[in-house]
């Protein structure tokens, strides 16, 4: 499903503005994030240095505002019923990982975010830190750090051992 959400992205803005825009579009996204660009990049033969970058980037974007103000934004939807089961199901995925996070600390952020699968990623790295009360100044570069194998994994899987495949 996610590859085919990718490939439409790619499809809609073609000839419409700079590749790079596009992959960058991507990479802002959450849930395709980093790992949707960098796929969106190999479809569009982008250079992958130039790729990683643009992803990078994009993926980052984001991070150090969910990290500053997703609190107040959360206690704003809290006032609309519809949009506060919207944060109550946010929460609950943040606590889905508290076990990790509380017995591995900064290395359970870290993989949560480094590991290129569902559901994982800086969006919910930055949601997880900002729920379990990881300060900004320590949960910035871990997602970060984060990011960077991420894009490792993938450009090494799309560009390297699978570029001939796709």
């Amino acid at each position: 499903m996610t590859d085919q959400l990718i490939q439409s992205i790619v499809t809609f803005f073609q000839d419409k503005i700079p590749n790079e825009l596009t992959v960058f579009i991507i990479s802002v996204l959450p849930v395709l994030e980093l790992r949707g660009g960098l796929i969106a990049a190999k479809l569009l033969d982008m250079n992958i240095i130039r790729a990683f970058i643009v992803c990078y980037l994009g993926n980052m974007l984001p991070i150090p505002f969910i990290l500053l103000f997703l609190r107040k934004i959360f206690d704003l939807m809290r006032k609309s019923k519809k949009l506060g089961k919207i944060v109550g199901k946010l929460e609950h995925k943040a606590e889905k990982h508290r076990k990790t996070i509380d017995k591995y600390g900064a290395w359970g952020l870290l993989v949560l975010v480094a590991i290129p699968l569902p559901g994982t990623g800086g969006w919910t790295g930055a949601l997880v830190a900002e729920i379990m009360d990881i300060k900004f100044k320590k949960a910035l570069p871990i997602i970060a750090l984060g990011v960077l194998i991420a894009g490792f994994i993938v450009g090494a899987l799309f560009y390297g051992l699978l570029g001939n495949v796709i």
